[in-house]
């Protein structure tokens, strides 16, 4: 009697019933597969956590230090009169030229989340009117990233 009234309700349901309930709760083999990609090893955890951890010190070091802060700005000033303005920011679909211009009249540095990839890295903050966060490339963010950590 006691095991009756503990059963779970599940096995009050005929077996039909509850096969197409096991049925509904199976992942089909490319939803596992998704799945299976979002898991990440303890290796890529790990590297995450250390770049959260240098772009966090970095990102304090910038506010406590104004003279880093203007370093990391000469230093893309620099890479941008060497190797071009598309070459330093990440923009796909190309630059605004009120952008552009506005660059050219200074800017902000900064970290902060990426639009796309949702990840912390350095962005540019153009002075003016413009609103617009711009991502500094990928390599060169982690790039300034290690010359920090390094240095």
């Amino acid at each position: 009697m006691y095991h009756t009234l503990m059963s779970s309700w599940l096995d009050l349901l005929p077996s039909q019933e509850r096969q197409k309930i096991r049925e509904l709760k199976k992942r089909s083999p490319e939803e596992y597969e998704k799945l299976r990609e979002k898991v990440k090893s303890v290796e890529q955890i790990s590297e995450e956590m250390d770049r959260n951890e240098q772009l966090a010190e970095l990102s304090f070091a910038m506010e406590a230090e104004p003279k880093l802060k203007e370093a990391l700005q000469k230093q893309i000033e620099n890479d941008i009169t060497e190797q071009g303005i598309e070459a330093v920011i990440y923009a796909p679909e190309g630059l605004d030229p009120s952008v552009q211009e506005a660059l050219q009249n200074g800017f902000d540095v900064r970290v902060a989340e990426h639009p796309e990839s949702h990840k912390d890295q350095i962005m540019i903050l153009p002075s003016g009117n413009v609103q617009e966060q711009l991502p500094v490339n990928f390599s060169l963010s982690e790039q300034y990233v290690q010359q920090f950590a390094s240095g």
